[in-house]
Formats: C-alpha cells, sequence, structure tokens
C-alpha cells in the first residue's frame, strides 16, 4: 500500500468514526428529544385529565346544587299551597258557623278591634236578618268594657260576612276575609308550625 492510499485510507477510516460518532450523538439527542417529549406528553395528558376531573366534579356538583334548588323550591311551593288551603278552608268553616257559633265569634272579634269611642257597627242583610235577638245588647256591653259606645246600624253594608266599625267616618273592616288577609302572614307562620315543625 503505497503512502497516498494509507493516508486516503486512514481519512476515509476517520471520517467513518466521526461520522459513527456524530450518528451514535445524534441518535441519543433523538432519543432524549423523545422522550422529553413523551413525558411533556404524558404530563400534559396528566394535567388535562386532572382539569377534567375537576371541571367534571364542578358540573356534576352544579347539577346537583340546581337539583336541590328545584327540590327546595318545589316543596316551598307545595307548603305555600297547603297553607294556603288550610287558611280557605278556616275562612269557609268560620262563614259556615251555625248562627250560635258564628255571632260567638263576632263577639270575640267585636272584643279585640272595639275602640274606646263613640261609634257604629254595620253587618250585612243576611247577617242582620239572622242575628240573635241579644247580640245588640252584647255590642254595647263590649264598647262600655273598652270605654266607648256603638250603635248597631240597621243599613246593611255590601260585604259577606263580619262586621264593619266606624269611628268619626274612619271605617275598621272586620269582615272574616280582611282580618284573615291582616294576618295572613302570622297566621301562615302558625299552620307552617303545626303542619311541618
Amino acid at each position: 500500500m503505497s503512502g497516498l492510499e494509507k493516508i486516503t485510507s486512514q481519512i476515509l477510516e476517520e471520517a467513518k468514526t466521526s461520522a459513527a460518532m456524530k450518528l451514535e450523538t445524534a441518535r441519543k439527542e433523538a432519543d432524549d428529544i423523545l422522550a422529553k417529549a413523551k413525558e411533556t406528553c404524558a404530563a400534559m395528558e396528566a394535567e388535562a385529565a386532572e382539569k377534567n376531573i375537576i371541571l367534571k366534579e364542578n358540573y356534576e356538583g352544579r347539577i346537583k346544587s340546581s337539583a336541590e334548588q328545584q327540590r327546595r323550591t318545589a316543596l316551598l311551593r307545595a307548603k305555600q299551597d297547603m297553607i294556603a288551603e288550610v287558611i280557605a278552608e278556616a275562612y269557609v268553616m268560620l262563614k259556615q258557623e251555625d248562627t250560635e257559633s258564628y255571632f260567638r265569634t263576632m263577639e270575640k272579634i267585636l272584643k279585640t278591634y272595639v275602640l274606646a269611642e263613640p261609634g257604629e257597627i254595620y253587618f250585612s242583610a243576611g247577617d242582620l236578618a239572622r242575628m240573635p235577638a241579644d247580640f245588640e245588647k252584647n255590642i254595647h256591653a263590649a264598647a262600655e268594657e273598652k270605654g266607648g259606645s256603638l250603635v248597631l246600624s240597621r243599613e246593611p253594608k255590601a260585604i259577606e260576612d263580619g262586621f264593619i266599625l266606624v269611628y268619626g267616618g274612619i271605617e275598621e273592616n272586620c269582615t272574616l276575609k280582611a282580618l284573615l288577609d291582616a294576618k295572613k302572614d302570622e297566621l301562615q307562620d302558625k299552620v307552617n308550625e303545626i303542619l311541618f315543625l
């Protein structure tokens, strides 16, 4: 082998060795890049999975919360309907009491609302017609107990039940409906206690 061939052979050998080393380095770098990419992908997948779990939990929580709110609203509406029904039934029962019981109730209401001053009391035509004979005495006695006086008007008012008190031109509506409406919140609380507590 001549000197030139030896040099050429040596250059080729060095080139092969250098190429093999560069190729090996490139493979290692490619493997490192691939490993890092896989790690990054795995981390991204884990983060995405974690976010999905959180999103799913939040969504399920909102659904449960919404369903619970709807349940509470429906329950409250049902309770309010039941309370209104009980109050309406109480009103009907008061209206339909027999004459003696009805006027005993009117006397109790009168004792609550009568004032210590002179006034008039008005009833409906139906109540005037069925009023017990001694009830006018009860009206006077209730007014006197409070230090006032009441005159029973023979002129009927256009009301269904109860009575109207008039003091100096100011009317106090003591019909059953007006009294129940005025005490609606208080009655609802009491009925709620009885039915649900």
